[in-house]
């Protein structure tokens, strides 16, 4: 069986996708996935070798500059592509209007959500059949009640499996002092973001405590903010820019890590690496980062969860400062990282 999966965006959307492809595996025989993804996190699917083919779009610089990218030939290249094979099942995983354009290009028996458990409405019309999945559970147990029911074998039980190959991740290009923890601390919302402050006190307690501490980014703006928090000690370390595959490689090597919610957060978690992830204007039930060893910190402010990129009480996120100061979230962590050890 040839299936392919429709799922462009954003990194944390298509980890929690990955454990329905295990699934999958586990129950369809002789299956085979391609996977339609956004060119910014094709490498998100290529941590699952189970994925054969990966054929790529560019939705955020196609809408940018579009009549360029139509001059270079990219629609029609993509729309060769997608055609070039017919599928024995297209699954839907994202269910909004992006990826029901990308739908309607595809050959085969389209499968989604329905009206009522899209995303966004009218995407179901584009699909031969269509599946009520409820609303009000994780993202993860969503997308595998989709396979499960496009893909007609039982909805397993057991924990998410998310399939990467961790033995198979590249060397990085740079040498790091053990042991590390990784403190994820770039995230898109305004109000996801933990005080700087908070983690230059975050990181002096780290090191004081015997481990470096390494600060990945992705942008110049990303980069400003961990140059800034590693003048806390000698022993952070701003990270060169990695690709998404050399960051899963540093995540899987290190002690630790302390995650606000975002992409980089659930990739930590789908590694197995014990981490703590700080919550204050959204809700962890329908999005938390899943996996071993993991703990939600949640601000319990009477305005979280609010769902707003900026908070209309203060210029830094008022549920942050009042519920999750650093000390306790470095005393969560150590407990958490001691009972883990004990665990294993």
């Amino acid at each position: 069986m040839h299936v392919l999966i429709v799922k462009l965006t954003s990194m944390g959307d298509l980890i929690h996708a990955l454990p329905a492809v295990s699934d999958a595996l586990q129950h369809v025989p002789n299956v085979h996935f391609d996977w339609v993804v956004d060119e910014a996190f094709a490498q998100i699917p290529r941590l699952n070798p189970a994925i054969e083919t990966i054929i790529t779009t560019a939705h955020r610089r196609w809408k940018r500059e579009p009549w360029a990218s139509l001059k270079r030939g990219e629609f029609t290249r993509l729309w060769r592509e997608i055609r070039q094979k017919k599928y024995d099942i297209v699954i839907d995983a994202q269910n909004n209007l992006k990826s029901a354009c990308i739908m309607s290009l595809t050959r085969g028996v389209r499968c989604g959500m329905d009206k009522d458990s899209a995303r966004e409405k009218f995407t179901h019309w584009v699909c031969n059949k269509t599946f009520s999945i409820p609303l009000k559970q994780h993202a993860i147990a969503r997308q595998r009640q989709l396979f499960a029911l496009a893909l007609n074998y039982p909805l397993p039980d057991t924990p998410p499996d998310f399939g990467i190959a961790i033995s198979q991740l590249p060397l990085l290009p740079i040498d790091l002092p053990h042991p590390y923890l990784v403190f994820i601390h770039s995230t898109t919302w305004d109000t996801k973001h933990w005080p700087e402050g908070y983690w230059q006190q975050l990181i002096q307690l780290a090191t004081h405590a015997g481990y470096y501490v390494v600060l990945p980014w992705g942008n110049a703006q990303e980069e400003q903010r961990a140059q800034r928090l590693s003048t806390a000690s000698e022993k952070a370390i701003v990270l060169p820019r990695l690709s998404i595959i050399e960051q899963a490689s540093m995540i899987a090597k290190s002690a630790g890590a302390v995650c606000v919610d975002t992409g980089l957060g659930h990739l930590t978690a789908a590694l197995n690496i014990p981490a703590v992830h700080l919550y204050g204007p959204t809700d962890p039930a329908l999005i938390g980062a899943t996996g071993a060893h993991q703990l939600h910190l949640v601000a319990k402010a009477d305005c979280a969860p609010c769902y707003l990129q900026t908070c209309k009480w203060s210029k830094e996120p008022a549920c942050f400062m009042k519920d999750l100061p650093p000390q306790k979230v470095w005393d969560r962590f150590l407990s958490h990282i001691t009972h883990k050890n004990n665990l294993t």
